[in-house]
């Protein structure tokens, strides 16, 4: 993986905490709102995986949020 991607992950990494924070929901709420494992999501949040779009979009409903705000200043390669 190249430091352009290594990067973007952190990004969405980043927002995926911040806005789970913001709702005052911990990793295992998120993970069972959302239907994904619990480690799998902590690595998400550190930048250690590359979701898929289906992911993200369990993530983003669990959040209330849409994907397009989710991935909302991220820029793609």
């Amino acid at each position: 993986m190249n430091d352009d991607n290594k990067e973007l992950l952190m990004i969405v990494g980043r927002r995926i905490r911040y806005l789970r924070k913001q709702k005052g929901m911990s990793i295992l709420d998120l993970s069972i709102e959302a239907d994904i494992n619990r480690n799998y999501l902590s690595d998400l949040e550190r930048g250690k995986r590359n979701p898929t779009i289906t992911i993200l979009s369990k993530i983003s409903i669990a959040l209330d949020v849409s994907l397009s705000f989710l991935l909302e200043g991220v820029d793609f390669y």
